[in-house]
């Protein structure tokens, strides 16, 4: 279908909420001050946040680091808009070349620019309804990872999950007009496209867009983690890299590749078919992937057969890069810390620790790590000995996929639908608003002085100040 132009109020209404820059915002000394223009994370060629109003990719760049850094400094937080759209939104929104773009699980790309810059809404297809799949908890299925953008070519990448029977599209579309600019089949042989699942966030390196698939909650079926690089600009090979598991080994936690300063992609890989007494298949792992697509690297816990076996794998949560650090935690409760240019094999680990079961991305600030722990948000550093110091954990019920901006952590309680405002110095609540209810693995994307927030109707506009 082609572009639509909505009702202009809605375009009114955020663009409002993507242009107010508070004129009054205090300093919060709650934090290092440094802290308010400070850059984190490694150097890198793509997306990236802290330029302008942009957030390009999940957690705002190719390290995923979740920092905005030209965020104001933030103490109230008020309602600006509640767009309900088609379908449930799971992914984060992202805003590129001022344009933010929202996806549904109805198979729809929108857009919202500001003041008189044109809006569209495009429908891709006709998703995947639950009755044409072995299992899964999201009906229907459409867009689920979170899209990038290319300033270069301003074009937005999306994959959608179509019914009939289901399949799965890499689509380009120009970020300004919703033209669709090239459909590529990312569907590629060896597994049964009905079992595997598309949840990872899209990102851009190395002239590549990157998908990587897992399976669908119950992992049912003949899937296997896979890791896929289209280029960005239609010619070329397309390179994969797929587990060397018999069955499963998903590659499907919200965050997808997180890219180093060296341009290698690293993900967290799931629960696989081997088990104890079975040959190694780099399931429940940390692998490093070369620019096409080859195994580098990868990391282990010693427990990785028995962890299969019970489900307690590190799938469920993105690496996080931390100085010469590489922080990763799981399922099982306990986090491991590697070195970034040597992860370790199998048991090779700097340090580990017992700390928490976490679910999503991590954010990453001056040395500081915020986890999104399943008994409240925790916040550690790393020692120069590779150990993990733990320094505070919010609330239980704040669980969301934390990012970092105007002097707070920026957080969700995904059932009581409510966005928190964390002091970033003791994890306390210093304000939040009812947002609506989430995903449990729903983050908000920061734009200047404003949050948008993924609900399960649509996104709601916040504005900070």
């Amino acid at each position: 279908m082609g572009a639509q132009r909505p009702v202009r109020i809605v375009a009114a209404v955020l663009g409002a909420a993507m242009l107010l820059l508070a004129a009054a915002c205090t300093h919060d000394h709650s934090y290092p001050s440094s802290l308010a223009t400070a850059r984190s994370g490694p150097s890198s060629t793509g997306p990236s946040a802290g330029s302008g109003s942009d957030w390009p990719t999940y957690h705002g760049d190719i390290a995923r680091t979740g920092y905005a850094a030209n965020m104001p400094a933030a103490t109230t937080l008020r309602v600006l808009a509640r767009l309900k759209l088609d379908g449930a939104v799971y992914a984060s929104p992202i805003v590129g070349g001022g344009v933010t773009v929202v996806v549904t699980e109805n198979d729809s790309v929108y857009a919202f620019g500001a003041g008189e810059h044109q809006l569209w809404h495009v429908r891709l297809g006709t998703p995947s309804p639950a009755d044409q799949r072995p299992c899964g908890n999201i009906d229907p299925l459409g867009i689920t990872g979170t899209p990038a953008y290319d300033a270069t070519t301003h074009q937005v990448f999306v994959v959608a999950e179509y019914g009939g029977p289901p399949r799965h599209e890499l689509v380009a579309l120009d970020s300004r007009t919703g033209a669709v600019v090239r459909r590529t089949s990312v569907d590629l042989p060896g597994v049964d496209a009905k079992a595997m699942q598309q949840r990872a966030a899209l990102t851009i390196t190395g002239g590549r867009v990157w998908v990587a698939f897992g399976g669908l909650a119950g992992d049912c079926g003949q899937y296997k983690g896979r890791v896929i690089g289209v280029p960005v600009d239609g010619s070329g090979p397309t390179v994969s890299y797929t587990v060397p598991t018999p069955r499963e080994g998903g590659i499907w936690t919200p965050p997808g590749p997180v890219v180093d300063g060296r341009g290698r992609l690293l993900v967290s890989v799931g629960n696989g078919e081997s088990g104890p007494g079975d040959p190694y298949d780099h399931s429940d792992s940390v692998l490093a992937l070369s620019p096409d697509a080859r195994l580098l690297d990868s990391f282990s816990p010693s427990t990785w057969a028995t962890d299969n076996a019970g489900d307690k794998d590190l799938g469920s949560q993105g690496p996080t890069l931390v100085g010469g650090w590489v922080f990763i935690a799981g399922k099982s409760g306990t986090a491991y810390v590697l070195r970034q240019d040597r992860l370790g094999g199998i048991g090779g680990e700097v340090s580990s620790a017992q700390l928490c079961t976490s679910f999503g991305g991590t954010a990453v600030a001056e040395g500081v790590v915020y986890v999104p722990c399943t008994d409240g948000v925790r916040a550690i550093t790393i020692d120069g000995a590779g150990k993990i110091v733990p320094r505070w954990q919010a609330a239980s019920s704040i669980t969301g996929s934390p990012v970092l901006g105007g002097g707070r952590v920026w957080t969700l309680d995904p059932n009581g639908g409510v966005l928190h405002a964390l002091d970033i110095g003791t994890g306390t609540s210093r304000a939040q608003v009812t947002v609506g209810k989430t995903s449990r693995f729903a983050t908000p994307a920061i734009s200047g002085n404003t949050l948008l927030v993924p609900t399960l109707t649509g996104i709601t506009v916040v504005a900070t100040s």
